[in-house]
């Protein structure tokens, strides 16, 4: 269809993440009459500011609207960013993920929950956008930010996706993963965040705000005074360090199997762990899962569309 596209999103409990944008998942409700319209999202009659503090960390994504609003910033967002590319394409397939520990028991409940709308009408930074989502399409995480990898990849390698809130790795026999060996850890990046905050408060009465760590997460900058510094570098270093300990503690041998780290802690994993061999690689650009599940959901479009000729 000339109006289709396909839209890919990574819903991370710290960011959102599609091909184009990247944003902190805040979502709250505003004055119906804000003063500036910038990151304003009107849907269903109230506003709500998009960005600022992250929300907290629940049980699943389908328990309230959050991710649900969320997911309309992220498609206006993306269709902005893509400019005459999309002109007049409103009908949307929306490519998604899920951690991989979590993928089958949750895809089903995730698909009906993005997809309760099939048409949509709301505003975002006063601009009006109507939208029909006419497919959800669930991957797993991990696996979607090694895709363009796949076919460079062979015999036995170990993916590691450090996310926010949970590491997730997966065996990859192959070029297949391999379900059985998959495991999920609950320490993402997170813990360390919440770790760094109450270092602070103990060695300085000050705390560190987690927009401050982020903003030095992706810059490797920031301005704040050097010992508030030298302490997020000593709980990247410990924390990265962990995570290859835990690696080889699972049987890993992390001096010879191919390993690849992505997600937002593949970035920390290269500046801090202090590993170099040849055997490791990264993935560093948060945005690879979402490019992974467009790459993912427009082979297997291709295909239903080769099936129907």
């Amino acid at each position: 269809m000339d109006d289709h596209i396909t839209i890919g999103i990574d819903h991370g409990w710290s960011q959102m993440k599609t091909r184009n944008t990247c944003f902190t998942t805040g979502i709250a409700l505003v004055d119906d009459n804000p003063i500036v319209y910038d990151n304003i999202l009107d849907y269903n009659g109230k506003c709500y500011r998009v960005g600022g503090d992250r929300i907290k960390v629940q049980d699943d994504k389908v328990c309230n609207e959050n991710f649900y609003m969320l997911t309309l910033a992220a498609i206006a967002r993306e269709l902005n960013a893509r400019g005459p590319e999309v002109t007049g394409k409103n009908h949307i397939t929306l490519a998604v993920g899920l951690p991989i520990g979590r993928y089958s028991s949750e895809k089903k409940a995730f698909r009906n929950y993005l997809q309760k709308n099939r048409m949509v009408r709301y505003r975002y930074e006063k601009k009006e956008y109507v939208i029909f989502i006419d497919d959800v399409l669930v991957y797993p995480q991990c696996y979607g930010a090694i895709v363009d990898r796949l076919p460079m990849m062979s015999g036995q390698e170990i993916v590691v996706d450090i996310g926010s809130w949970t590491i997730d790795i997966m065996k990859v026999i192959d070029r297949v993963p391999d379900q059985a060996s998959i495991a999920t850890d609950p320490n993402g990046i997170i813990t360390c965040m919440k770790k760094i905050q109450e270092v602070c408060v103990a060695e300085t009465n000050s705390k560190i705000d987690e927009y401050a760590i982020r903003e030095f997460i992706t810059k490797g900058d920031v301005r704040l005074d050097q010992e508030f510094v030298d302490i997020m570098v000593k709980e990247f270093t410990t924390y990265t360090k962990g995570i290859f300990r835990n690696l080889a503690e699972r049987g890993i041998n992390v001096r010879t199997t191919p390993i690849t780290f992505v997600g937002g802690g593949a970035v920390l994993m290269k500046r801090y762990a202090g590993i170099n061999q040849k055997n490791v690689s990264y993935v560093e650009d948060v945005k690879a899962n979402a490019l992974g599940y467009e790459t993912l959901a427009g082979l297997y479009l291709k295909a239903q569309k080769k099936k129907e000729a």
